[in-house]
């Protein structure tokens, strides 16, 4: 069964730097490519559908970029969203639960993270699960992690793995947050309560690209395999 993916790609992309002064951060080139097709090719080998993106920051070379690629376009205007406020916004071009969503300032090295969220999904257990990977296995990202995982794999704040910007979710939540822009932390927080929010640790390697730094470090991990 195919799922419905959002590709968050609507931000400004403000810590590239001059990188980013004339082009989105999804179009800046990684490894001879616009970063999100990177993103792309793991939608496609998980043959997700409908593949969403939400668009603000020149949006416009973000439409010449996708819509010829078939992706559904939700534009966020006059203002930003956030990554919940925008998956809100989104989901009348997604359809029904469960989501996948995926950041696209990331690369991966390993299995395609979004085969292992279908694979590992648990509906009766979850109500989101969030591929995180060891910080032995990061690359391009400095500070703590984001969480901790119980035998069970039930996830709590704090801890030594990383998000790596790959989940899949049920969505009925986000109608009851009462603002417009606000952060997936909010929905999250909600699935803590609940001890329905999980985890599946990443077998393989991951890397931030959301700095001009850490360009060369996603380079050598497409072309070597680790960090």
């Amino acid at each position: 069964m195919t799922r419905p993916l959002m590709l968050f790609a609507a931000g400004f992309g403000t810590r590239m730097g001059a990188l980013t002064a004339d082009r989105p951060k999804p179009l800046v080139p990684v490894a001879g490519r616009p970063l999100i097709d990177h993103a792309l090719d793991l939608a496609h080998d998980a043959a997700a559908a409908p593949i969403v993106a939400n668009i603000h920051y020149r949006a416009a070379m973000m439409r010449a970029h996708l819509a010829p690629l078939g992706v559904r376009l939700s534009h966020e205007s006059p203002d930003i969203l956030e990554t919940g406020g925008g998956l809100r916004a989104a989901l009348p071009l997604l359809g029904p639960d469960p989501v996948l969503t995926m950041n696209t300032d990331a690369v991966w090295s390993g299995p395609n993270p979004l085969r292992l969220l279908l694979e590992q999904w648990n509906p009766a257990r979850m109500d989101a699960l969030l591929i995180c990977i060891p910080g032995a296995r990061v690359a391009g990202r400095e500070g703590p992690g984001d969480f901790g995982m119980d035998r069970d794999g039930r996830l709590h704040r704090g801890g030594d793995l990383v998000y790596g910007g790959a989940q899949m979710l049920v969505t009925r939540d986000l109608a009851e947050i009462n603002r417009r822009a606000f952060s997936l932390n909010l929905l999250w927080d909600r699935m803590l309560a609940r001890g329905r929010l999980f985890g599946h640790v990443y077998p393989g390697a991951w890397c931030d690209v959301g700095t001009p730094a850490g360009i060369p470090l996603a380079e050598n991990l497409l072309e070597h395999g680790n960090v």
